[in-house]
């Protein structure tokens, strides 16, 4: 499969007409072939429309067609063999075991989702019985989810396979029977346009409605904002920045029919290290957590970038054992520019607060926009009184709290943010500090992990990828995982509808061999 600077409306392969981009390669500077034609006004029209007119037939496909897709979603990415490693390496740098591993993620979560659709969990179907001779009488009624409609997913920067095209967002609302229209991430033009045309391929092998899925390409974020207003839009997915996210929602509810935006923007995920934990074994965590914020450059959203813990000799021999660490590490390829030089800046301005010291930087090696490793230390008051250091920097950087006493670390904990994650590293005597910090992060984050680190999402039906503002705009979901399905679904209550017109989903004898919750009692098919 050649790339040829095209995107995709319903079925058809076109070139738009707005002007041309490329691609860009982060480690040698230089623009990529080909040139990439951009979606006009009446291009981003049409594929909204078509999203729109393919509502209704696709949701009304048997979950068994619709479960088929998704697989033959994923044996499509597969079958692009080694030219998919190779572009998407040109245009991120990352080096090709990261980006075939972030592949085998796709295609993954794409086979979860295809088991969530052919499970029919999802639909939540629930059946109460009409109590005729109750006073007052009971209704027959009945519940299950149905689709939003057309969602648009907005391509992240930093994974240009599994939050991108066919990447997380695309899956769950695919599943769920919403046609989607992706906006390509300007970084990932020719990666994007060979996953995209992998799906039009398998919407075509299994007779999807057009229109179930475009891709379309554009500069700026003109086209992100226009895609998110047009009115057969019904939700958003994204990942990216802060400013991004809330841009995005600001436009949304400003819309004469506001959506939902589920938007992933924010976190510095912070990680605890316990006294106890710290005497058992701190040169080993301080290694390990070097190994975590350098991974990817640290263009991880669940980067470590804050590590609290008690001030004194235990914190200062990690803190050591760290500085050595980290300054073995070679810098690494950022993205993008743009990425390249907003770090840059952020560890200028970090530099230059007063109360911080830098402890170490990673070494100065390093190809094209290539970003040095820094770890900074400060003290609690300082940091309580900084609003500034509580900003993610997207990059291989991190901040060691030391605080004087177990008070000040629920004193900043209380005053974090909404996060992704929390690690917190406990032995045994750490129980009582742990058992402490428990509910105030239950508050602030989505994942709270023990003893690891929090680089490295498992996508599965148990994880929770969200947490409170900044970190999501929507606290009560998540991007990852089966329940990501969640996001794109609304409620739907039939009272006394007629047996011959309920979905097959709430009629008697179960059809669709599903369990349901029938009179409050879980019923197995």
């Amino acid at each position: 499969m050649n790339i040829s600077g095209e995107m995709i409306i319903g079925h058809q392969i076109l070139r738009g007409s707005a002007g041309v981009a490329r691609a860009y390669n982060p480690a040698s500077k230089q623009d990529l072939e080909p040139e990439f034609g951009l979606a006009t006004p009446a291009d981003l029209a049409r594929a909204c429309e078509l999203a729109d007119a393919a509502v209704e037939p696709y949701r009304a496909l048997p979950l068994e067609l619709r479960a088929r897709f998704l697989e033959t979603i994923a044996q499509r990415i597969l079958d692009l063999g080694p030219l998919l490693i190779e572009r998407a390496g040109q245009e991120s740098g990352l080096p090709a075991a990261r980006l075939e591993g972030e592949r085998g993620r796709t295609v993954n979560q794409l086979r979860l989702f295809a088991k969530v659709v052919r499970d029919g969990h999802f639909l939540g179907a629930t059946l109460d019985s009409a109590l005729p001779e109750r006073t007052p009488p009971r209704s027959d009624l009945r519940m299950r989810k149905i689709p939003l409609g057309a969602v648009a997913v907005l391509g992240a920067s930093n994974f240009p396979l599994a939050f991108s095209v066919a990447g997380g967002d695309t899956a769950s609302a695919l599943a769920a029977g919403c046609p989607v229209v992706v906006k390509a991430h300007n970084a990932h033009l020719g990666t994007s346009e060979l996953v995209g045309k992998a799906v039009l391929q398998a919407a075509l092998e299994c007779g999807m409605p057009e229109g179930v899925f475009s891709l379309l390409i554009g500069e700026g974020n003109q086209i992100g904002g226009d895609l998110v207003s047009h009115p057969a839009i019904r939700a958003v997915g994204f990942t990216g920045s802060r400013g991004g996210g809330l841009a995005l929602a600001q436009i949304a509810a400003k819309r004469k029919e506001p959506i939902p935006v589920y938007a992933e923007m924010s976190s510095i995920n912070p990680v605890y290290l316990l006294p106890g934990a710290l005497e058992a074994g701190g040169a080993k965590l301080a290694g390990a957590f070097v190994d975590s914020l350098t991974m990817g450059v640290g263009q991880f959203c669940t980067n470590p970038g804050l590590v609290i813990g008690l001030a004194g000799p235990q914190l200062d021999a990690f803190r050591d054992a760290a500085a050595a660490a980290l300054q073995l590490k070679p810098a690494g390829t950022m993205l993008t520019a743009g990425i390249h030089q907003a770090y840059d800046t952020a560890i200028g301005k970090r530099t230059g607060v007063s109360g911080v010291q830098l402890v170490a930087n990673g070494s100065q090696e390093g190809p094209g926009c290539a970003a040095r490793a820094a770890l900074y230390q400060c003290d609690a008051a300082t940091f309580l009184a900084n609003p500034a250091l509580e900003e993610e920097i997207f990059g291989p950087v991190s901040l060691l709290i030391a605080c004087h006493n177990e008070d000040e670390i629920l004193a900043v904990t209380r005053h974090l943010e909404g996060q992704l994650t929390a690690t917190v590293h406990a032995v045994e005597t750490d129980h009582a500090l742990a058992g402490a910090l428990l509910p105030l992060l239950e508050r602030k984050v989505g994942r709270i992990l023990f003893n690891g680190f929090p680089t490295g999402v498992e996508v599965s039906y148990a994880m929770v990828h969200g947490g409170p503002f900044p970190a999501t705009s929507d606290a009560r979901s998540t991007s990852v995982g089966a329940t990501a399905i969640e996001r794109f679904l609304r409620p739907v209550c039939y009272q006394d509808v007629p047996a011959g017109l309920l979905p097959e989903a709430l009629k008697d004898g179960n059809p669709l061999g599903l369990v349901r919750l029938v009179d409050g009692e879980v019923k197995l098919a």
